[in-house]
């Protein structure tokens, strides 16, 4: 593939390199915000060689090249047109004009901005729980034992992943502090650093919080071995943990942190950035580099302990609590509309934002329901176009079909959905319908996810072992329902056979 043909052919179908007001990327599409919307050319933006499918979202001309091939496009644009681009790893480049967009649009974008380059951090941790589940669950390999119960000598290995899976999300705090305020304007290692603060180990863990007696204020630690003078161990001695504040002319501050959060230091951010910016407005430039950071660094972290951070923690474990409670409550029928409205929620945008709830989801409840259906929407949309390539006549599409299907069962979706499903409209309500009847299965099962990773075939590895056999039920089920409504409409629509 000449990729400088496609990079060039991409601008000129645009509108032209002056109508380009940015060019991002995410993990499948090349994202190009345009000045006039109205000069881009779809037909022949569908007809450039590794183009999968053309769309206009959230103020966004979206281009689907798919996993990998998108960064090679993107890398050749920047090349090219001498770095006028930049992707969501990088920060999009800034500008006057007004935000694209209505409100939510807007919001949901962020979302994205924020969250899409730390994803791949989240989605490692979640699968190095993944592994870690499969070593410590019982019953798995060996009757009445765990992998490493049978096989002590991993017990060191195990542990090591364990601490590996757990720290993305332990620290995740830094890691949506540095992104969301780059996102907001403001000095992304300072985010980083607010969020640090609120992890630091000197204030009491959020988890051990949790677990606090409400009405003392204190946790009774199970019994510990302490080594006495002579170097004998201590047994059966108990720790009290209290809960600690700090006293600033008479008000008391909670030493309480934020591991795994993610409301307070999304406003944190935004308060930091927003600090900043004013204050280099007006601070003398002398006075600048020493004062600013100071000044927006203790404000925050203030305002954060003292009242912002510990209401949104309670409004995240509340609003994490009480998904989980919708979804136990809504069974298969809830769950089965979810997963019927899923793809449709993907056209949107609107998924996007369910990186944050479902980061919330772990972080209050250590479980996340949204996996599962996504998982269950992601196979369904595969098998639909392995439908397309069974049954389908047009060269084109078969060839497009091959890849993007086996794509989406393991987890990256846009090549099948945007184009082969939606550009013939009748295997995405195969695609929907499969998702809706999975989704309605593990609903009924309740079945959730303890970590992130890829939605689809590879789920398993989020899913608690003693429900892998449900999990794969469904995925059956969103298989066998999507391909056959999709077979159907073949069957009973003959202009769909030869159909591109």
């Amino acid at each position: 593939m000449d990729l400088k043909k496609v990079v060039k052919e991409v601008v000129e179908h645009s509108g032209g390199e002056e109508n380009l007001r940015s060019v991002v990327h995410c993990a499948t599409r090349l994202r190009l915000e345009l000045n006039d919307e109205k000069k881009y050319n779809k037909e022949k933006l569908e007809d450039i060689e590794g183009v999968k499918g053309v769309f206009f979202n959230n103020g966004q001309l979206q281009l689907i090249f798919g996993s990998g091939l998108v960064q090679q496009v993107y890398a050749k644009y920047n090349e090219v047109y001498k770095g006028g681009a930049s992707s969501e790893e990088e920060g999009e480049k800034t500008t006057s004009k007004k935000p694209k967009g209505n409100p939510l649009q807007r919001f949901v974008k962020m979302l994205s901005d924020i969250f899409v380059p730390i994803i791949p951090a989240i989605v490692a941790g979640g699968l190095l729980m993944g592994i870690n589940n499969v070593l410590t669950a019982k019953d798995l390999f060996y009757t009445g034992k765990s992998v490493i119960e049978a096989n002590p000598g991993i017990a060191g290995l195990a542990d090591m992943v364990n601490v590996f899976a757990n720290a993305p999300f332990v620290f995740l705090p830094v890691l949506i502090g540095f992104s969301a305020t780059k996102r907001f304007g403001g000095n992304p290692y300072l985010g980083a650093a607010l969020a640090m603060l609120m992890v630091h180990p000197d204030v009491m863990n959020f988890y051990t919080f949790g677990k606090l007696d409400p009405s003392t204020n204190q946790l009774l630690a199970p019994a510990l071995d302490i080594v006495n003078q002579s170097g004998q161990a201590v047994e059966g001695l108990q720790r009290v943990t209290t809960l600690q504040y700090w006293d600033v002319f008479g008000f008391k501050i909670a030493k309480v942190g934020y591991q795994g959060t993610v409301l307070p230091i999304l406003a944190a951010a935004w308060l930091l950035a927003t600090i900043e910016k004013f204050l280099r407005r007006v601070t003398p430039s002398w006075l600048d580099n020493l004062t600013t950071p100071l000044v927006s660094l203790f404000v925050t972290g203030f305002v954060t302990f003292a009242w912002m951070g510990p209401v949104l923690r309670e409004a995240g474990t509340l609003l994490g609590e009480g998904l989980q409670w919708l979804y136990m409550q809504g069974g298969f029928v809830g769950a089965g509309i979810f997963g019927l409205f899923y793809a449709p929620i993907v056209i949107t945008g609107l998924h996007q934002s369910f990186s944050a709830i479902e980061t919330q989801l772990l972080a209050a409840t250590g479980l996340t329901f949204i996996f599962p259906i996504a998982s269950m929407s992601n196979v369904a949309q595969g098998a639909a176009v392995l439908a397309v390539l069974v049954f389908s006549k047009n060269t084109k599409m078969k060839s497009i079909s091959s890849a993007s299907g086996i794509s989406a069962l393991l987890g990256i979706t846009e090549p099948a959905m945007f184009g082969v499903n939606l550009r013939l409209r009748y295997p995405f309500y195969g695609a929907i319908a499969g998702s809706a009847v999975g989704s309605a299965w593990i609903g009924l099962n309740k079945v959730f996810a303890s970590a992130l990773g890829a939605a689809g075939l590879p789920g398993f590895l989020s899913i608690p072992a003693n429900h892998w056999s449900t999990f794969g039920i469904g995925l059956a089920l969103s298989f066998i329902v999507s391909f056959s409504v999709t077979a159907y409409f073949f069957k009973t629509k003959k202009e769909l056979v030869n159909a591109s």
